[in-house]
């Protein structure tokens, strides 16, 4: 039986993790920072220069947000391009309509925290634009978020890149869309508790 792979989009390194869902895998690291020594050091706007169809998912957590809307749709794109026909993508990105509507309920400054991390305190402002402290600590600018995404903007961005069935749920302060080339087979429908239909929710 064939192993199936797992494209791991910017995602710090391998040690990081990938779902659960994921065990089993292959699983390979694409990354554009050659600190993290991935297995496939690219810049993922150019994904579409790499070989097509050799992947069965692409999982991309928190990552698209660090591209100008107009690269990110080329993301997407290569996205597409490296699937297999039954491929998926999954993404995560953080909820920027969620965000604000914390800022609002809670009297928040843009500074002030909203939640705490594993690295630290993160306000609305590095949501937004980026966890400034490891910004700074790595002088690195392309860790800085470029564009910011709604459950609806990021379900338009899906599809116009050529995914025709998405689904999507909201988490806290963070959208998850699974996104696939043709209906999800059984198996997959079974791996994420999808309903027959896509949803927005």
């Amino acid at each position: 039986m064939t192993t199936q792979k797992v494209l791991n989009v910017g995602g710090n390194s391998k040690t990081t993790g990938i779902p659960g869902h994921f065990d089993g895998w292959q699983q390979l690291y694409l990354d554009i920072d050659p600190r993290w020594k991935p297995d496939l050091l690219c810049d993922a706007r150019l994904l579409s220069s790499q070989p097509a169809k050799q992947f069965d998912a692409v999982f991309c957590s928190h990552n698209l947000e660090h591209y100008y809307a107009h690269d990110a749709r080329k993301v997407l794109n290569g996205f597409l391009h490296v699937l297999t026909d039954t491929g998926f993508a999954e993404v995560l990105v953080p909820d920027i309509r969620a965000t604000m509507a914390a800022m609002l309920e809670n009297g928040l400054d843009i500074e002030d925290p909203l939640y705490q991390s594993p690295a630290g305190p993160i306000s609305a402002h590095d949501v937004i634009y980026g966890f400034g402290p490891e910004i700074e600590k790595s002088g690195q600018d392309f860790m800085a978020h470029k564009a910011g995404f709604t459950q609806k903007s990021l379900l338009a961005s899906l599809t116009h890149a050529g995914f025709p069935f998405v689904f999507s749920q909201l988490r806290s302060l963070e959208i998850r869309a699974i996104a696939f080339k043709v209906a999800p087979t059984p198996a997959q429908q079974a791996m994420f508790n999808l309903p027959a239909a896509p949803s927005g929710s």
